[in-house]
């Protein structure tokens, strides 16, 4: 498992890593305090508090976790 935060700050930016989320086949959480929810679920995102970033948990390899940073490279924050 591998574990970055991001900042969704628009709603594209929300569209955009549901997309990339989406085409992933493992799964993808995001945390938020005591919340988790799906990363591929729009409605589930927009319920969390997005003016902070989130933390995003990926179970999957290493290998795909990379991959899939680099679709949402311009969200991550270090």
């Amino acid at each position: 498992m591998k574990k970055f935060k991001v900042l969704l700050n628009s709603i594209n930016d929300v569209k955009g890593f549901v997309n990339a989320a989406g085409s992933q086949m493992c799964d993808i959480d995001i945390v938020s305090g005591r919340y988790t929810v799906d990363a591929k679920s729009i409605m589930g995102i927009f319920s969390l508090d997005l003016s902070k970033p989130i933390a995003v948990e990926f179970h999957g390899s290493d290998e795909e976790a990379e991959a899939f940073m680099a679709l949402v490279r311009n969200n991550v924050v270090e």
